[in-house]
């Protein structure tokens, strides 16, 4: 089975008897609500439903509120305000103001709602006993009439212990009682993180896994670890002798070309941008300053002329659309003008090498200069300022399922989709990257939220690396979609494994150490591509020797110096894969039982041996602690 899909069927239609609304509106939103409205001029229905709540809500005018279920209901509990019944295969239980009562007839429920106009519809979980049915109903109610009427996020990164905290809160409006917390039930990124508070036993099932449920909160909070990033891997075996000259010589084969520029659009440019960002970075920890200049040089060029719009223009710049609060790039590519697709993916590369040119070239990232419009770039992708009312805030990123979405419209019938969740993370890492390059923690911290987040998300809903999301039936241990209602082993280009598998890892940087947090799973990931492709990878050898090599780095670099012809990944050059193939050889895995006081650091292990790496963006020196006790002096613009 190459995909699986829990697809919507309608088990009941909530309404006003008599509504014949022409179309919805949007009467508001919250950071994962939405409020649609329907009115025909006699009737009007609003309703507020969101991510993870059981709980529909609604305000009804002109017209008995209506209940329509699929087939015959089988109602198991009518008594004065509270209904509760099966429809389609699935537990309801409706809740009535104060007065009310309901009546059946046929494959209809509805209720006067004793002239009060509101009510509200929960979803049960699944339960085998009718005892335990009862207790949900009766627990449930007791936050029925508190209605949620907005939905904020907040989070705090702590760098003393590299924690991330993330608060999820509930505003609630009582339309009669007094409670103020209501239901909510939680995706396994969130409760596997959970703080301070206890889910009940009951699940609920979904697309990402088991769903565990929250009574009674007016919010709930997460506790992550940010186990850092690095502007690339310490270059701790090919800094001298024949490693370094064999570096040197992939290196000078790029001096001329360091972007291999594949196309004019944002999306290739980008990729562009991205490859010649990796070898000035390696370049810089080998000591070659030609090759660094080269490439600093044509990501300046490059970066100046797009950020630039002159007059008469018409290419290789972005236009501020104020209908739709969004910066397009011309050439714009893969619907990222028409339909807003993909902006967190090609500006995400934009971001990052004018984070590399930043640490070099500090004045060309002052806000007088060119920063100003940098900052632009992350704003539209995901704007981390409410006060910004330019652009959305978080545009990409959805805060409840903890991933980015790529499509703009996200209209078709399995909801939204998204392929390249590294991609997704090249994002954040940029954030992070330029964050602390330029001194503006608002930006790193938005970057570490994003970062930290989509990483546990891409752990459970891309890689189910823990093996507890995908259904039974599912015979892939990774995929290449995910979409609203399910996953697909697929891309929207080829249907070769090593490209569904390898979007979803490339671009390698020392951003995208996450994909090494479980180096078992690294290999048997590997290990699924060789088995679907029929043997090794043909394409994008590159890209997947060097996610093997945060599993296993011995093999990864001998399977590249037995190939050593090969032809790179369009945004990726011989000159990385060889340094990141061999100093992950000597470095071994990353250990994520530990962490640090700076976020550009990773701690790496081989044979019980650690490593401890950290770099410093700074004019001065840092001493970085970690949390094994261990401290590390790095000298400015260096990394130890």
């Amino acid at each position: 089975v190459g995909e699986y899909h829990y697809p919507y069927t309608q088990d009941i239609l909530v309404g006003v008897a008599g509504l014949a609304a022409p179309d919805v509106k949007v009467d508001g939103w919250s950071d994962w609500t939405v409020s649609p409205y329907w009115s025909d001029g006699t009737r009007t229905l609003k309703a507020t439903i969101g991510h993870g709540l059981p709980f529909a809500y609604f305000q009804a005018t002109g017209g008995n509120a209506q209940i329509t279920t699929a087939g015959t209901p089988t109602v198991w509990s009518n008594s004065g305000t509270t209904i509760g019944f099966t429809a389609g295969g699935s537990d309801y239980v409706a809740y009535a103001p104060t007065g009310a009562t309901w009546t059946v007839s046929g494959t209809t429920i509805s209720s006067t709602l004793a002239g009060k106009g509101y009510f509200s519809v929960a979803g049960l979980p699944t339960t085998a006993s009718t005892t335990a049915r009862a207790t949900l109903a009766a627990t449930y109610g007791q936050y029925a009439h508190a209605h949620v009427t907005g939905t904020k996020v907040s989070y705090a990164y702590t760098q003393a212990s590299n924690g991330l905290a993330t608060t999820y809160t509930y505003t609630t409006t009582a339309r009669e009682g007094s409670a103020t917390g209501t239901v909510v039930s939680l995706y396994p990124h969130q409760w596997k993180y959970l703080s301070g508070a206890s889910p009940i036993t009951e699940t609920y099932v979904s697309a990402r896994g088991a769903m565990k449920v929250l009574t009674g909160v007016s919010s709930y909070k997460t506790a992550m670890t940010f186990r850092g990033v690095l502007p690339e891997l310490p270059a701790v075996a090919d800094s001298s002798g024949g490693d370094l000259t064999t570096l040197n010589g992939y290196l000078s084969a790029v001096q001329a070309n360091p972007e291999d520029n594949r196309g004019a659009d944002t999306y290739w440019t980008g990729k562009g941008l991205g490859r010649a960002a990796r070898i000035a970075e390696i370049a810089d920890l080998a000591g070659n300053t030609a090759v660094r200049t080269s490439a600093l040089a044509a990501i300046k060029s490059r970066l100046t002329n797009w950020l630039t719009a002159s007059s008469g223009e018409s290419g290789s710049l972005f236009y501020y659309n104020s209908t739709w609060g969004t910066l397009i790039g011309y050439p714009a590519s893969y619907g990222s003008d028409q339909e807003l697709n993909d902006h967190h993916f090609h500006y995400g590369y934009f971001i990052a090498a004018a984070a590399t040119l930043a640490k070099f070239d500090p004045t060309w990232a002052t806000s007088s200069q060119y920063g100003g419009m940098v900052d632009l770039l992350i704003r539209d992708a995901n704007n981390y300022d409410r006060a910004d009312t330019r652009f959305p805030y978080l545009r990409d990123f959805d805060i409840y399922a903890g991933h980015d979405w790529a499509s703009g419209h996200g209209s078709f019938g399995a909801g939204n989709n998204q392929e390249s969740s590294s991609e997704g993370m090249n994002f954040a890492n940029a954030l992070i990257q330029w964050g602390q390059a330029t001194g503006n923690a608002t930006v790193r911290d938005a970057g570490i939220f994003l970062y930290t987040t989509q990483a546990a998300a891409i752990q459970e809903y891309w890689f189910d690396s823990a093996n507890q999301n995908f259904p039974t039936t599912f015979a892939h241990s990774t995929v290449g979609m995910v979409w609203g209602d399910g996953a697909a082993y697929s891309t929207w280009f080829s249907a070769e494994p090593e490209m569904i598998q390898g979007i979803n890892m490339l671009p390698i940087t020392g951003g995208h150490l996450y994909l090494g947090y479980n180096p078992a799973y690294v290999t048997a990931n590997y290990a699924e591509l060789t088995t679907n492709n029929g043997g090794a990878p043909t394409v994008w050898q590159d890209i997947l020797w060097e996610f093997l090599a945060l599993g296993n780095g011995d093999q990864a670099l001998a399977n590249f110096q037995a190939n050593t012809g090969l032809t790179s990944e369009e945004g990726e050059s011989k000159a990385h894969t060889f340094h990141w193939l061999r100093n992950l050889a000597a470095l071994g895995t990353v250990d994520t039982s530990v962490s640090a006081n700076h976020p550009l650091s990773a701690t790496f292990v081989k044979n019980g041996v650690r490593t401890y790496v950290a770099s410093n963006t700074g004019s001065s020196a840092i001493t970085v602690t970690f949390s094994t006790g261990t401290t590390l002096t790095v000298a400015a613009g260096k990394t130890a």
